[in-house]
């Protein structure tokens, strides 16, 4: 069980030390970039380069079917073969913008003790270290309302740049309104602890135009275990309301159901849209994200 700690006299307005983990970003930038580049070159071996999966008419390559894609993509011809689920992928034409989004609200700055990092740098590290490698496969990329796609080398420190200097967007907990093109990707990495409805307005102004999209939850351990006993106080990091919850132990399952129904019913607005869910949590390397999320980008490339 974790223990839990006493507030420290500087951290007693709530969320201070959140907000100021999610807010000097700046000074944790260079290390972060440096931790994105690592992480892409893990990705490369498992990327293509320039020939990839689209909406060709020529025969690339059967691959693993991915969890979260559509069942209808599953070529069960090759798949009879083996115990294995392969979809037939056709050769890349066109490129198409990938546009992401990473909160980098208030409650993005927590981190437990069980974490790897706080949920905002695992965030930007995982955003950055996509950018890297979808250029690196002739992908164009950009932050969603902020800056334009482009297929340039110094995209990571491009990225980081403009999320510096967007101090905007430190107090926005939801993506800006922005309606990029059919057929364009768009990741959104957030710990998305806002209302579902919020949430589901959101994504269907971003998918209104035909555009496909991928949901990257970020979740911090201790917000899925909640193992605490005895008296507790929660905060909202966001609007600094505190709760005393009395018998830590005895809410918990309460809480706990709470954030599995929050997840249900952000996987169902996904599911609406056509959209996947990835969730991921800090106590888990940002290699496993990443290559799930350039799997599942590879594979909505064989549906345009």
């Amino acid at each position: 069980m974790v223990a839990t700690r006493a507030l420290e006299s500087t951290a007693r307005v709530p969320g201070r030390r959140e907000s100021e983990r999610a807010t000097d970003l700046g000074a944790r930038l260079p290390r972060l970039v440096l931790e994105a580049r690592r992480v892409s070159s893990m990705l490369a071996h498992g990327l293509h380069g320039r020939r990839r999966a689209g909406p060709g008419e020529s025969f690339w390559q059967f691959r693993p079917f991915v969890n979260g894609e559509a069942a209808a993509r599953i070529d069960w011809r090759r798949s009879a073969r083996d115990d294995r689920l392969y979809v037939r992928e056709r050769e890349w034409e066109a490129a198409h913008n990938i546009w992401f989004w990473i909160d980098r609200s208030a409650s993005m700055g927590f981190a437990s003790d069980l974490a790897q990092a706080p949920k905002v740098e695992r965030a930007l590290v995982l955003g950055l270290a996509l950018a890297d490698a979808f250029v690196d496969g002739g992908e164009r990329t950009g932050l969603l309302g902020l800056t334009r796609a482009t297929a340039s080398r110094k995209i990571v420190e491009g990225m980081a740049q403009a999320l510096v200097a967007d101090t905007a967007g430190l107090t926005q907990d939801l993506p800006p309104r922005a309606a990029p093109a059919r057929f364009d990707e768009v990741i959104l990495i957030s710990d998305f602890l806002t209302p579902l409805d919020r949430i589901a307005g959101s994504v269907q102004e971003i998918a209104g135009r035909g555009s496909r999209g991928h949901l990257v939850l970020i979740g911090d351990p201790i917000e899925e275990t909640f193992p605490f006993a005895g008296q507790a106080v929660l905060h909202d990091l966001e609007s600094g309301f505190s709760l005393d919850v009395g018998d830590a132990g005895a809410w918990g399952e309460a809480y706990r159901a709470r954030i599995q129904a929050h997840r249900a019913g952000l996987a169902e607005i996904a599911r609406g849209q056509g959209w996947t869910l990835t969730l991921h949590r800090t106590d888990r390397p940002a290699s496993e994200a990443a290559l799930r999320l350039a799997m599942l980008v590879a594979a909505a490339r064989g549906t345009g």
